[in-house]
């Protein structure tokens, strides 16, 4: 899988990792930090994904929430489609057992073709539909 490291490391680049990796491997393939990494902000435990861009802000820097999401559309929103676990768990009353969900719905069902799609998964009524409108796309 690959992975794309920007921002305050010392060897920005694309780089190949294996299956199970985490972030702090993608550091260490880059180089490691800067030393005006702000590395509060990289969750170096969590585990990457094929295709991913991880962007680390020097100190200072206010990230982009956007950058590093895999499934995130132009404008910021997630496209439900192509979002990962990663992805869809940076939206609001979705946690990583939704996001799963979400992901297993879609990989049983197909494509969502509209996002009031999203209502099929179970979990996701009327209020959380209410609070995913304007953040999603498909």
């Amino acid at each position: 899988m690959f992975v794309h490291i920007l921002g305050a490391v010392e060897r920005p680049g694309l780089y190949s990792l294996a299956e199970g990796d985490r972030a702090i491997d993608a550091v260490a393939a880059a180089g490691g930090f800067l030393d005006t990494a702000d590395q509060r902000q990289v969750n170096l435990a969590r585990f990457v994904v094929d295709g991913e861009q991880i962007a680390v802000p020097a100190i200072g820097e206010i990230p982009d929430v956007a950058a590093g999401v895999a499934g995130t559309a132009v404008g910021g929103k997630v496209n439900i489609n192509t979002a990962d676990e990663a992805g869809l768990d940076t939206l609001p009353r979705v946690g990583p057992a939704m996001a799963t969900r979400i992901i297993a719905y879609r990989e049983a069902n197909g494509r969502f073709i509209t996002i009031e799609d999203l209502m099929n998964v179970t979990g996701v009524g009327d209020k959380t539909f209410e609070g995913l409108r304007d953040l999603v796309t498909v």
